[in-house]
């Protein structure tokens, strides 16, 4: 219903968009012929011979038909019919708007003196109106046609989006009533109502940037190929962005359903670090941090490779985006039977306590504007949280001594019992 609902809105501003596109077109078109009316108007009302400005003069378009027409209506003028043949003009919706506002002009309309279609362009003087017209071709059809491709971008971008909410919104209601047949989990319903709300609040900025440059694309506005690729690369850039922002909430979304819809295997921590660094190692120098580790065991727990890795590639991503420094630190501090107890820190700026307790809190930005310009979803931090407590673990962050963030945490080995949020 609600899908519904929304293809009937994007339909109708389609619509909409392609009238407004028809009538601006139109009026572009009228704006030209009146251009050449007050021209020809001008050499009328100072007595100048017009039929020598109209013999000389380039034309806006060939096959321009020009009348001049008395404020009584009689025609005085045409250069492609004879006089007689024509009768009083007074009464033509666009003579009729000149008389009555000093400018019309009229679409579509057959001439009833030869029976051809024009688009009419009038203007009133003191003494006359200049009346142009356009004889209706392939050309002139293909001028007013509104510009259906930038429609079928938004179309199109609106099918994927509402395939990826459809797909989205029913995995959501298959989670909440799992969570409703468990009177203890009724606190999950309260974070994926706030999840929801969170979500909405950050589709906005893309969404609304998507459609200021699908209709600055769609208004007809006359723009130079690079600003039309700019406008078109912006879409793709916030479309991204969703893009990111609807996976980490499909991955977060998974955890918090258990255990069993995610698999577990023997994951080697070492292995993972080493991808870590190899990461930094192909990032551009500017953006490049330096990795100091000391893991001189061979770590291995029962877990899920993709969350684990998701640990320390969120939280070098963290450091690489908002700590301002130029060193990362992972350090094994205990690896028993029963758990394993890292530390992650960088060298960065760090963050005021106040803002400590709140940094794994969905969609939290210590520097909302920085973090948007990023790229970053909000949720890297809120995801680090939920793979650790998936793996029996625990983990806290504080500011280091010297400078930057310390995260300690732990996984718990064996017999992986999610801990609550």
């Amino acid at each position: 219903m609600l899908l519904a609902f929304s293809w009937a809105i994007v339909l109708c501003f389609i619509g909409f968009q392609y009238l407004r596109e028809k009538e601006y077109k139109s009026e572009f078109l009228n704006a030209q012929l009146q251009q050449y009316n007050r021209h020809l108007l001008d050499t009328v009302e100072e007595g100048l011979p017009y039929e020598d400005y109209i013999s000389t003069h380039d034309k806006p378009f060939e096959e321009l038909r020009i009348s001049i027409i008395a404020l009584s209506g009689t025609v005085v003028y045409d250069n492609t019919l004879s006089l007689d043949s024509l009768d009083n003009h007074r009464n033509r919706p666009e003579v009729a708007n000149a008389l009555s506002k000093g400018e019309g002009y009229n679409i579509s309309r057959h001439s009833t003196s030869d029976g051809r279609e024009y688009f009419y362009s009038a203007t009133r003087g003191e003494r006359v109106v200049v009346r142009t017209a356009i004889p209706y071709s392939s050309t002139l059809q293909d001028l007013l046609e509104a510009d259906w491709s930038f429609l079928v971008v938004m179309i199109s971008i609106t099918l994927v989006m509402s395939v990826v909410a459809y797909f989205t919104t029913r995995e959501l209601g298959k989670d909440i009533e799992r969570v409703n047949l468990y009177e203890a989990e009724q606190e999950k319903n309260r974070l994926k109502r706030q999840l929801t709300n969170n979500i909405n609040h950050e589709l906005k900025t893309p969404v609304a940037s998507i459609q200021v440059c699908l209709e600055t694309l769609l208004s007809g506005i006359t723009l130079s190929e690079e600003k039309r690729q700019e406008l078109i690369e912006r879409c793709y850039t916030h479309n991204e962005r969703l893009r990111r922002l609807l996976n980490d909430v499909s991955l977060i979304t998974r955890m918090e359903d258990g255990s069993t819809l995610i698999s577990k295997e023997s994951v080697i921590i070492n292995e993972i670090i080493n991808e870590v660094a190899e990461e930094l190692n192909v990032m551009p120098d500017e953006e490049r941090l330096i990795l100091h580790t000391e893991f001189n065991e061979m770590v291995i727990i029962e877990g899920n490779t993709s969350l684990i890795g998701s640990i320390f590639s969120n939280l070098t991503e963290n450091a690489i985006a908002y700590s301002e420094g130029k060193n990362i630190y992972i350090t094994l501090l205990e690896n028993s039977q029963e758990l394993v107890r890292i530390r992650f820190e960088d060298d960065g700026k760090g963050v005021g306590k106040e803002q400590l307790p709140l940094l794994f809190e969905r969609f939290y930005r210590v520097d909302k504007g920085r973090s948007r310009q990023k790229g970053g979803t909000g949720l890297g931090l809120a995801i680090v949280k939920h793979a650790v407590l998936f793996h029996g673990g625990t983990i806290t962050v504080t500011n280091r001594p010297n400078g930057g963030l310390r995260f300690d945490f732990t996984l718990s080995k064996h017999n992986i019992t999610p801990a609550t949020t």
